[in-house]
């Protein structure tokens, strides 16, 4: 018996670390089309608005990598922004707790 409970808590355990490092959100054909700049690249765009993208930082008590959390945070901005006729989004300041937000601009054809 205490074989078998080691033997599922350490699948368990793998399984996690596993899902940890995994990206679960897909890119829409609409944010397919939407840049990631800094504010000093979109001078002459036009401001559409802002969003706020958020994931989970942490299955259980295991900490997602940053780079997989950002990513997502990024592909849902993306998504999100593309949803309202923007092109190109611009972080507002850094990823917090797998939360970040954006402002949205319109670039091409402002």
């Amino acid at each position: 018996m205490g074989r078998t409970r080691r033997f599922g808590t350490l699948a368990g355990a793998v399984l996690l670390g596993i899902m940890a490092g995994c990206a679960w959100v897909d890119l829409k054909p609409q944010g397919e089309k939407v840049r990631v700049l800094s504010k000093s690249e979109v001078g002459r765009c036009k401001p559409l608005g802002q969003v706020t993208a958020n994931t989970t930082a942490t299955l259980g008590f295991i900490a997602r990598g940053k780079s997989v959390v950002q990513e997502e945070v990024y592909r849902l901005a993306r998504n999100n922004a593309g949803g309202m006729g923007g092109d190109t989004i611009v972080a507002k300041g850094p990823l917090l707790e797998g939360e970040q937000s954006f402002d949205v601009y319109r670039c091409i054809n402002p």
